[in-house]
């Protein structure tokens, strides 16, 4: 996992290029501007998803995690709390579904803050529960952008 300001995303771009791609995007686009919906910067490779929506109480969050894509989660706009946990300290809640590249978790794990301009990186080790409340629930422009494990090099 990587949590970081988008004015530093530049300090990742080494790590392979789909994530340059995804930071690129990230930093490069005015979300105010941008409706809701899917992307496509590298076909099915790497694709946005633009998203608003009020985040939710704590408790009402699930853990996910990922085996074909990397999530680069970007808080637009708003803030919230995100959670963090290996996924080989959870137990699996719901098994992998190939179709939506998921599997649903439950345990324990931290939770960080997530204001306007961070970027959080979720690997495929890395559990998380996204779209939570970062105090009192409230909006949220958040871009997360799918890049496959594949497209990293």
């Amino acid at each position: 996992m990587i949590i970081d300001a988008l004015r530093n995303a530049a300090q990742y771009h080494g790590l392979g290029r789909g994530l340059r791609m995804a930071l690129d995007y990230l930093a490069e686009t005015d979300f105010s501007t941008v409706e809701p919906g899917r992307y496509e910067l590298d076909g099915d490779r790497v694709y946005a998803l633009v998203q608003r929506y009020d985040t939710k109480p704590r408790g009402t969050g699930v853990w996910e995690a990922h085996q074909h894509y990397i999530d680069v989660q970007y808080v637009a706009d708003g803030a919230e709390t995100m959670g963090y946990a290996n996924v080989a300290g959870l137990t699996v809640t719901q098994p992998y579904l190939a179709g939506k590249d998921c599997v649903l978790l439950a345990g324990e794990g931290s939770f960080l803050a997530a204001p306007a301009g961070t970027f959080v990186v979720f690997f495929p080790e890395d559990a998380h529960m996204p779209c939570l409340a970062d105090g009192k629930p409230q909006p949220v422009c958040k871009v997360v952008v799918k890049v496959a494990v594949e497209a990293l090099p």
